[in-house]
Parts: C-alpha cells; structure tokens; sequence
C-alpha cells in the first residue's frame, strides 16, 4: 500500500484508481470493528515501523454522495462541526483540481497535538467523489516549535453513491504521526475515535444545505474553479516531506489514565 516518492507531481488517474481499490480491498486487512453500518480495519506495519496504516467505512442512508463531498471540501464549515480543528486553511492552488493546504489538530491529551502540509487533489467519476492528499514541504511553512509535524504517506476519503440519496463513505489513511506513540493511542483512534468522526461526518452532512443557504450558498470552488480566488504555485517550489527527516517525539511512556476523549483525526 505504501507510495513512495521522489519529485512531488499532481495524482492523475492511475493514483485515484490505485486509492479506490485500496479502499474497497479486504486482502491485507484485519477487521477491527463492525457495528450499525459502521467498520474499522488496520493493516501490519512493518517491525520498527512508525507508520500506520487504517480505513473506516461508514453507510449513510440518507445523504447523497455530492452532499458529503461539499462537507468534505467546505473549509469554512469545518471549522462548525470539526471539534479538533486549531487552524485549517488553503495556501496555493495548483491545478483546478489540486491545491496546497495547512492543517493543525488537537490530539487527544496528554499528546502533542500535530499539523500537516498536504497536497490535496480530487476527482469526480460516475458513481465516485474522491479526496486525497500527501505531506509537502513549504518554503513558507516549516515546523513549529509547539506542534508535531505529522507525515501523510497517502490520506484521503472515497464517497461511493448508491443511490440518489444514499452513499458509502470510507476514509483511509497511510501515515506517520511523528513520535513512539503508546499501543492504547493506536488502538483507541482505530476502534473508538475513528468511527465517532465518521458518524460526526453523517450527521453534519444533514445540517450542511441549511447552513449553505445562509453562508455563501453559490460559493463552491471545488466544483467550480473559475470562483477559486488562491494564488498559483509552481511545483518547483515544493519538495516531498519525509518522516526521517522530522523531529520523533518520544510519547510511547504516556499513560491512558489521563486521556482525553478527542478526537486527534486528521481530516
């Protein structure tokens, strides 16, 4: 499953193929929860490994794909419903359907919470809204001192239509935290926290179009790209960002007793 890079490039066709079948293959996963409509599997990392590899499936019988995909893509929305969230914000855009963005979060105490830098890039089929991205590294925004900058390998979600107001909505993630994180953290966001996102997800979905309609309801740029206001980037000016060469913060001694109930889901 692991994608390795050299040069940063745009995903074409081939890459959000490769991302549908590993969010619809079961080989290689182990099933780590199951219950009302809502599953959890994790893949074997490699011995001495920090990267962790997950995806969660949730079915939503009442909200179409497109209106998951405009939740998904809504920057200003995230910030009413995403709890997590200390500043998510979009940088350049590249191409129409690709763009440069920030992300910080909230992880659940006593860890340090984490931000990324992703390139994002989506794409609409048929039957299928897609959204991935991998770590970057900015000229403009290098690592800060009270964050841990975490590493998506390949991160993103597939919004699968079945029917006219119905979908399958799955998110996966291949990714580095950055730190020796205790074994209850790994097993608490596959088994506890990464299914509550999911149905935070559903459940926001179904408030979206009321509040769309009072907040800039004609404004969406992921679907139309002449409204997108960012300015442009050059590729040269990126390069990928890779785990070895960060900082690992050594949390493996925290104890569970004194943990939050956040989140600490990269989105």
């Amino acid at each position: 499953m692991s994608v390795e890079r050299d040069t940063v490039q745009i995903p074409d066709d081939l890459a959000f193929a490769s991302f549908r079948q590993q969010c619809e293959s079961t080989q290689g996963w182990q099933q780590k929860y199951s219950k009302l409509g809502v599953g959890v599997w994790v893949q074997d990392t490699s011995e001495g490994k920090a990267v962790h590899r997950m995806k969660c499936r949730i079915e939503i019988k009442d909200a179409p794909a497109e209106l998951v995909y405009d939740v998904l893509h809504d920057n200003e929305y995230r910030y009413k419903w995403d709890k997590q969230v200390i500043k998510s914000f979009d940088i350049a855009r590249l191409t129409v359907n690709a763009d440069i963005g920030y992300y910080s979060w909230k992880c659940p105490s006593p860890l340090k919470d984490r931000d990324v830098i992703t390139l994002r890039s989506w794409l609409v089929t048929d039957n299928d809204y897609m959204i991935i991205n991998y770590s970057v590294k900015h000229p403009d925004y290098p690592p800060q001192k009270d964050l841990v900058r975490a590493v998506s390998i390949l991160t993103g979600y597939l919004i699968h239509s079945t029917g006219s107001g119905s979908c399958d909505l799955v998110y996966m993630a291949e990714a580095d935290p950055r730190g020796s994180l205790p074994k209850w953290v790994i097993n608490k966001a596959s088994q506890y926290l990464a299914p509550k996102v999911l149905k935070r997800i559903h459940k926001v979905s179904l408030k979206y179009p009321e509040w769309k309609r009072k907040n800039r309801p004609h404004l969406k740029p992921w679907l139309y790209p002449e409204q997108n206001k960012l300015p442009t980037m050059s590729l040269d000016v990126l390069s990928i960002q890779h785990a070895e060469s960060l900082e690992n913060i050594d949390e493996s001694a925290l104890s569970e007793e004194n943990a939050s109930d956040e989140e600490g889901i990269k989105g």
